[in-house]
């Protein structure tokens, strides 16, 4: 063999351990990434989530609305991206510890009586408005000491929200919205920032308040991260006279 051929030779033979070495760390890269996201989302592989969903009130009959069932595609794309199953229920079928599996919980209390459930039972100091009635008060939330009022199509607020009784324990995630465009947004935004809010808050409970900025104009896409309120959540409602309301910055 001469000195051409061995150079040739052990060109290729350094070519194909190159590439093997960059296939064996993108495949690394690649499992580490999907571990960390199936332990943020409470999801390893081949296990079983629940995804409740409520009922249009605006409905004749029990049905979902539209932006609801945007909401729900979106978690199911994520939960099969962990390889896990799932089982969608309607809110008044619901009768899961909690715990026992993950569960995504989409919309407010007055859609979804089992929001209202994990709201009065592990986040005392939010309290939404779900009085039927039309008014400026109505679809309002008010937590800790300060209320945020709904302003249809051009300002409107949702909870999104990680929930966590242990270590053994799979997670609960909320989508509390004021409008059903708005659970749609907090499950896009969950989907685009899992990595970030798994970086900040890893396996502990969390809950955010995203405003939902000219939904008339731009859907469910224009999110803004108003507060952490985790704190405030799980801490008990001040006296009613020294409650704020809180404006839409202009």
């Amino acid at each position: 063999m001469n000195d051409d051929v061995r150079n040739i030779v052990l060109g290729v033979i350094a070519a194909g351990v190159s590439a093997a070495l960059g296939w064996l760390a993108r495949t690394y890269l690649w499992r580490r990434k999907l571990r960390r996201k199936q332990e943020f989302f409470g999801l390893p592989e081949n296990s079983e989530s629940l995804l409740v969903v409520n009922r249009d009130p605006a409905a004749s009959e029990p049905a979902v609305h539209r932006f609801d069932v945007f909401a729900l595609l979106e978690l199911s794309a994520l939960i099969k991206d962990c390889g896990a199953h799932l089982q969608m229920v309607t809110q008044d079928a619901t009768q899961q510890g909690f715990g026992e599996r993950t569960e995504f919980c989409v919309g407010g209390p007055a859609s979804n009586r089992r929001m209202l459930a994990h709201m009065a039972a592990m986040l005392p100091g939010i309290r939404v408005n779900i009085d039927p009635e039309p008014g400026p008060e109505r679809g309002a939330f008010q937590i800790g000491g300060e209320r945020y009022r709904l302003e249809p199509g051009v300002c409107e607020y949702v909870l999104l929200a990680r929930l966590s009784a242990g270590e053994n324990t799979r997670p609960v995630f909320l989508f509390c919205g004021q409008r059903a465009i708005t659970n749609q947004a907090a499950t896009r935004y969950l989907a685009r920032h899992h990595e970030r809010l798994n970086r900040k808050h890893g396996n502990s409970t969390f809950v955010l308040l995203l405003k939902v900025v000219n939904s008339q104009a731009y859907g469910p896409d224009m999110v803004e991260l108003v507060a952490d309120v985790t704190r405030a959540a799980q801490a008990p409602l001040p006296a009613a006279e020294t409650v704020r309301t809180s404006h839409r910055a202009s």
